[in-house]
């Protein structure tokens, strides 16, 4: 990076705020998936007109922008793949105001996501979006991503909760979407189509939040099955049957042994599966749906179920579930998590093609997620330094995508597209439908600086590439 972009940089914001020797640039090369890319230089902005005057600076320059969060994505969107600046958003985390009149809450992007879900609840108000990395991420890589969790099932994603924006467009100016009403009708609705851009149209720099009433009662169910083909049947009994769960969860036989190895938690290893079924909403429709839901797990082949008797029961029961990201790790260093995502009534048959999968390619596929919205985590663990096992996983991954996109299904539930799925965005969309996007990127950011190299795959780019 010229001297001069540097010294500039310096006078928008401060020289503790510009990040430029080789030490500090590397600790924001990467994120949770695959790659390291350097950026020439790293930006903490504290305002809006901090963001606009450097975008202002790159569009004149024609320096690629990376914005930033927490760097917990794990589909590439914060790797700053042609370098130029990485601009972090951490600094703007201020919750501005939670207002109860209006069930809203005006947030900068850099605030943590439990931070402002305590907030609410604290109000008596509930933010749904519920990332499993919530403790760490951001708003601004949620809005950016369309995060969702297991709440997703019944209260939505991110998209869901956003009624406003202030945004950043790549020349600089700042713009406003929506606002602090929940109806809005006036001209393009822009805040959907900014939300799962992926830094790749604006930089966000504030957003209206929807708030819902916190729910008076919850409970939760576990149900274990010999056969993971019983257990999806089951989730598809549920929800086919009157019941709309808070959550619905499942794991695997190698989720559940894994779990056990790294912090047993009593889960019987010889399940073939578990699920987790929450519900919430008045005591009385709590207790009622949670038998229902017993009753009709009991129609598939069900072994046992246990309904948690307590609060501390019912958290007991979610244990597991929150383990088998850092327990599945242990088995083998590398773990590469998709999100692929099928219609409820195809749940079944998706566990039936993960299987295949497992055997044909020879790796160690562990299956988890969010079963109840069809939103599987099938993760596959390896070791990097084994450059043959990486290629089978390689090979792998892309069968499980055209696995989802042939049973009706998606790239990506939640995790986003990055770098990571570009390769396959022609298999969902089509020519024609990927072609509609990129004039859409092309007409707001005729440049492309603003987080190239996303989304949209490169000449040439017909896979994942797990290994260099």
């Amino acid at each position: 990076m010229k001297p001069d972009i540097i010294q500039e940089l310096i006078e928008i914001t401060d020289r503790d705020r510009v990040l430029d020797s080789l030490d500090e640039r590397y600790s924001y090369s990467y994120d949770a998936s695959f790659g390291t890319f350097l950026p020439d230089v790293v930006v903490f902005p504290t305002s809006a007109a901090e963001v606009a005057k450097i975008m202002k600076l790159a569009c004149r320059e024609k320096i690629p922008v990376t914005p930033r969060g927490g760097g917990t994505s794990l589909s590439g969107g914060p790797l700053p793949v042609a370098g130029g600046i990485a601009i972090v958003m951490t600094r703007m985390n201020k919750l501005m105001e939670i207002d109860r009149d209006n069930l809203v809450a005006v947030v900068e992007p850099g605030i943590i996501t439990a931070d402002l879900q305590k907030k609410a609840e604290a109000a008596g108000l509930f933010y749904p979006p519920d990332p499993s990395s919530s403790s760490v991420c951001t708003i601004g890589g949620n809005l950016a991503e369309n995060a969702g969790g297991p709440h997703g099932l019944k209260y939505g994603v991110t998209k869901h909760y956003v009624i406003g924006l202030e945004v950043v467009t790549p020349q600089g100016e700042i713009i406003r979407t929506g606002g602090m009403t929940v109806k809005n009708v006036t001209g393009y609705d822009l805040t959907p189509l900014i939300i799962g851009s992926e830094g790749t149209l604006g930089i966000i720099t504030k957003a209206i939040l929807r708030l819902i009433p916190k729910p008076a009662a919850r409970n939760t169910l576990m149900a274990v099955f010999d056969d993971l083909i019983d257990s999806g049947r089951a989730i598809s009994g549920v929800l086919t049957n009157g019941i709309l769960p808070a959550k619905m969860e499942i794991m695997d036989n190698a989720s559940i042994r894994a779990v056990e190895d790294y912090m047993p938690c009593g889960m019987p290893v010889d399940a073939d599966a578990i699920i987790l079924i929450e519900v919430d909403g008045h005591p009385v429709a709590v207790e009622e749906e949670i038998q229902k839901a017993a009753e009709i797990c009991q129609k598939y082949n069900v072994r046992e179920i246990k309904i948690a008797q307590n609060e501390t029961e019912r958290e007991e029961l979610w244990k597991a579930r929150k383990l088998v990201s850092p327990a599945i790790t242990r088995v083998k260093p590398t773990k590469i998590s998709e999100d692929a995502t099928v219609p409820r009534s195809k749940i079944p048959e998706m566990f039936e093609r993960l299987r295949q999968i497992r055997e044909q390619y020879n790796v160690h596929l562990v299956v988890f997620g969010h079963a109840g919205d069809g939103n599987l985590h099938p993760n596959i663990i390896a070791d990097a330094r084994d450059i043959e096992e990486m290629r089978r996983v390689e090979e792998a991954v892309g069968e499980i995508f055209k696995a989802a996109i042939e049973l009706g299904g998606t790239l990506s539930g939640e995790h986003g597209i990055g770098t990571m799925k570009a390769p396959y965005m022609e298999m969902e969309l089509g020519t024609v439908g990927l072609d509609m996007m990129r004039r859409i990127k092309q007409a707001w950011d005729p440049d492309n600086i603003l987080n190239p190299h996303k989304i949209f795959p490169q000449p040439g780019q017909t896979r994942v590439v797990l290994t260099q």
